[in-house]
């Protein structure tokens, strides 16, 4: 499949959601496309003749969270309804308001559904279901609502309402009550019915994830829930933000469209499910689209020329433009000789026109642009305003390797991004990322630990970055963005590194495992007790559950060890086969009571077996790398034999040196892919030595040469054991 892009209009920032196609009105005529910005601005309009007409246009107001399509049931689904703040508002196809509605919602409204009379909204915790605009149903959920949608009415005969949430749980409501909850392994990000209409069933969900994976669940009346199919992220992609349904291959089966929140658009033809087995078989990719902005909304159509489908796409930074299945015949380039072939007269007319616009536009930038420095550099009562420029900004913890990626998006080109951290962080290499980075010398007695400097490209507005960090320490990385534009500024954004900033939440754990444990007892409450826990781990809410007794489950992503965290009124236990998380727990907890004046009762128990388990995972992990290194060295060595040799190396080379030269590039792209990892490992086997011996009120300083020694130079998975005294 070839796709050709075609830029319509570019418009203010835009949030997810915010853009829909009306249903066709005929055979003959392309569709409208409505959308909104965080300008408040709504707006429709349609193509013809390559131009943009306009139908409808309001006035800038609150920021535009989301469109959504509605309609009485079974009529054409042409009604828009829009929301902002915590107002909905229907237009219809010709812009006409038909409703001013304001929900109950005491904050914004970040998500919404409209379903016949029904209207389906939610804030970032708070869910509201209202028919005919009267308050039926209320939920709130203990963490963040990240996307909602209902199940097919007319073919389940219900409603049902569905509820991504930030805790890795897919939450289904029949009225305020949640019937079912699917544990995931990450956060659910994106959701849709399947084929637009939830399949022959009507209870088929598309879930699109925060780590790139996409989920077929079939929802059923029984209060079950079954997976039919997984789409893994082999390739590492990025969270899904958005998903819809088209038959763009026109197979008579509707395609799958994925939009990213790294810029790629993906298209995934379905496979006809076996009708003997039942069984669903994953979706195959047939196109993919690489951009170099969020994207926030998706819908296929035809909008340019109603004889080629088309994905249209709306970006972050304002963008409006479509994938399409026709193939240009015509480029405008900046030679004025082009004009004289493959253009009828109209359309030289056209483009001359619009070059003679850009060239005046141009102009005129130019004189307001040296009328502002004037006044800026002479003694004038002129009083220079910095501009607020919005920055999309995300960080998360990636699992397969450890490591954290962040990413700043801002609405104008950037010119600089300096990063400042006050704890050891080692910053990567990021393919996508054409900056360039030069770090600056740090002063211990300064705070800052890392400052580096990344210089953007022209014409960038999407910075990536990636770095990995040990656990123990608490602290802050600091990005400050510097836009291209006058005068000079720059806004900042802090993102929170925790103490125990490589765990992750789960919801089970897939073996019995030997704990060590810590106890506290004290006149704290459920409320401090999780304000301390969510200083030292990732992916907890702000604020508790509603629950007397709280349980959480996390697992390192870099050593694959358990954490057990249950706390209630006056009580708290924390249990990991890990001694070092124990150890960071018990140090940072006592710290937070301290500064509140709370007395604790403080207690913990070791198990021999956990350091033995701990220590057999390190080592499979440990051996794996030494082996990769080992034989980066060697074709280091064999590549400098072979520059001097004159006959082929590999015919005086043993079977395991052949083998090393033929595998060469699946050397290179292991360590590429996890750098520093070895280094890693061995900072975590150092520090569970440490720990363990802490704990055991062992001075160790006499042994502690040798064992580094032994676990850097000189490797044994048995002398390493020896030194724990096990």
């Amino acid at each position: 499949m070839e796709l050709h892009r075609v830029d319509y209009t570019i418009l203010g920032l835009t949030s997810k959601k915010c853009m829909k196609l009306l249903p066709s009105t005929g055979t003959k005529f392309t569709q409208k496309v409505v959308v909104g910005d965080q300008e408040g601005i709504t707006q429709i309009f349609f193509v013809k003749k390559g131009e943009i007409q306009i139908t409808f246009k309001s006035l800038p107001s609150a920021p535009v969270s989301n469109i959504v399509l509605g309609g009485s049931m079974g009529t054409t689904q042409d009604k828009i309804f829009v929301s902002s703040d915590n107002i909905v508002r229907g237009f219809t196809k010709k812009g006409k308001i038909f409703l001013n509605f304001e929900t109950q919602l005491l904050e914004n409204i970040k998500c919404m559904y409209v379903c016949g009379n029904d209207l389906i909204v939610s804030g970032v915790h708070n869910y509201h279901h209202y028919h005919d605009c009267k308050l039926v149903d209320s939920y709130t959920c203990s963490d963040i609502i990240n996307d909602i949608i209902t199940l097919n009415v007319a073919k389940v005969r219900r409603l049902t309402a569905v509820l991504a949430c930030a805790d890795q749980i897919l939450r289904v409501l029949d009225g305020s009550v949640v019937t079912q909850s699917l544990a995931l392994p990450n956060s659910p990000t994106a959701l849709h019915l399947m084929n637009g209409d939830g399949g022959s069933t009507g209870d088929h969900v598309l879930v699109g994830m925060q780590e790139g994976q996409i989920y077929l669940v079939q929802i059923t009346r029984s209060n079950s829930t079954i997976i039919k199919w997984i789409l893994e992220n082999e390739n590492r992609k990025s969270e899904v933000t958005c998903m819809t349904s088209f038959d763009l291959m026109k197979t008579g089966i509707p395609d799958i469209i994925i939009g990213r929140h790294d810029g790629n658009i993906e298209v995934y033809t379905m496979i006809q499910h076996d009708e003997v087995t039942n069984e669903f078989k994953p979706p195959v990719e047939k196109f993919c689209y690489s951009g170099n902005e969020s994207i926030t909304s998706i819908q296929g159509g035809y909008v340019g020329n109603v004889n080629f489908e088309e994905i249209i796409v709306t970006t972050y930074t304002g963008w409006l433009f479509g994938l399409t299945t026709e193939v240009p015949e015509k480029q405008v380039t900046n030679d004025a000789n082009d004009l004289n072939y493959g253009f009828s007269r109209e359309e030289k007319q056209k483009i001359l026109k619009l070059k003679s616009e850009i060239e005046d536009l141009e102009v005129r930038i130019t004189k307001e642009r040296e009328k502002y420095l004037a006044f800026t550099q002479e003694d004038s009562a002129a009083i220079s305003r910095l501009p607020y420029l919005t920055i999309n900004d995300k960080m998360m913890l990636q699992k397969d390797d450890a490591t954290y990626f962040v990413m700043l998006e801002s609405e104008t080109n950037i010119d600089n991004i300096l990063i400042q951290c006050d704890i050891p962080i080692k910053l990567l290499d990021v393919d996508k990322n054409s900056a360039v980075v030069s770090y600056s010398k740090c002063d211990p007695e300064s705070g800052n630990s890392v400052l580096a400097t990344y210089r953007c490209q022209l014409n960038t507005v999407r910075l990536e970055l990636k770095f990995y960090v040990d656990e123990g320490q608490k602290g802050t990385l600091q990005a400050y963005v510097t836009p291209l534009t006058q005068p000079k500024c720059c806004q900042v954004r802090k993102f929170p590194i925790k103490p125990l900033a490589l765990h992750c939440r789960v919801h089970t754990t897939e073996t019995e495992r030997f704990y060590n444990s810590l106890q506290l007892k004290g006149t704290f409450s459920v409320a401090e007790m999780h304000t301390w826990v969510t200083q030292c781990l990732p992916e907890l809410p702000e604020k508790p559950p509603d629950e007397e007794k709280i349980t959480y489950t996390f697992k390192s992503a870099l050593v694959d060890t358990v954490l057990e965290c249950v706390y209630s009124r006056g009580e708290a236990e924390f249990k990991s086969d890990n001694i070092s998380t124990i150890s960071i727990l018990r140090d940072i907890l006592s710290k937070e009571a301290t500064k509140k004046k709370i007395k604790l009762d403080i207690s913990s128990t070791t198990n021999e077996q956990s350091i033995i388990t701990t220590l057999q995972s390190l080592n499979i992990k440990l051996e794996k790398y030494y082996k990769l290194h080992q034989q980066t060295m060697l074709l280091d060595a064999l590549k400098d034999i072979d520059a001097a040799q004159t006959e082929p190396l590999q015919n005086n080379l043993i079977p395991e040196y052949k083998d090393i030269l033929e595998k060469e590039k699946d050397i290179q792209a292991q360590l590429k892919q996890r750098p520093f990892y070895l280094e890693r490992l061995q900072s975590a086997v150092l520090n569970l030595f440490l720990d363990w011996h802490k704990f055991k009120g062992i001075n160790i300083k006499p042994k502690l040469a040798a064992f580094n020694n032994t676990l850097k130079n000189k490797y044994s998975y048995q002398e390493i054991c020896s030194y724990f005294s096990l």
